[in-house]
């Protein structure tokens, strides 16, 4: 019975990383509860994996007025820094993330970060990869997650561009690193056709 558990589960996974794809037109009927999101949001933050178990994730959910307060702000700040040939298309992506539900931002404690290279100093040139690759792990995670709840999103790096204003908008602590910005609601387009190289040319195998 225990087999059987384990491999519907781990078939429902897989179903959602196939799934999991960038959705840029989002709406806000999404029939999930901010309750959902935000208890999904905390228990994929919990699970993470980081190096040495340093847990230094930290994440922020907007929702409502909060989550198109962040999308005002960064319209007005793209605005004053974009070529006017480009800001056309970048308030139509801004009209299509503020159409979503809300927005996870991801942030690194850098305070911990510091910590970790003082206690391991043989890993001084490392820790730092080491931890934007489990703030990738974590971004990874909540997006699958989000997918297999129907919900459709992507990943956005306005950072650093914005960083000052959100930590002042939102009173952010000063040791959180901004990392990466994911709207998210009811998806309001299919994905588009990928090309996919074959797994057998990019994975090897020994037995």
């Amino acid at each position: 019975m225990g087999s059987q558990t384990m491999a519907m589960n781990g078939s429902a996974y897989m179903e959602a990383v196939r799934n999991r794809r960038t959705i840029h037109n989002l709406g806000k009927d999404t029939g999930v509860s901010e309750e959902r999101v935000t208890a999904l949001v905390k228990e994929t933050v919990l699970h993470s994996p980081s190096e040495f178990n340093a847990q230094h994730a930290r994440v922020v959910i907007l929702f409502g007025e909060q989550h198109d307060k962040l999308w005002d702000l960064i319209r007005g700040i793209l605005r004053e820094k974009l070529s006017a040939e480009s800001i056309p298309r970048q308030m139509h992506r801004m009209d299509m993330f503020l159409g979503g539900m809300g927005t996870v931002l991801f942030y690194r404690d850098e305070h911990v970060v510091e910590r970790l290279k003082e206690k391991y100093p043989q890993y001084l040139a490392d820790i730092p990869v080491w931890a934007e690759q489990s703030s990738g792990m974590l971004q990874v995670m909540v997006w699958t997650a989000l997918e297999a709840e129907g919900l459709g999103a992507s990943l956005q790096h306005y950072n650093p561009h914005i960083d000052d204003r959100v930590r002042q908008e939102w009173a952010i602590p000063a040791d959180w690193k901004l990392v990466a910005q994911m709207p998210f609601g009811k998806p309001m387009q299919e994905p588009r056709e990928k090309a996919i190289v074959p797994a057998d040319d990019r994975v090897i195998v020994f037995k």
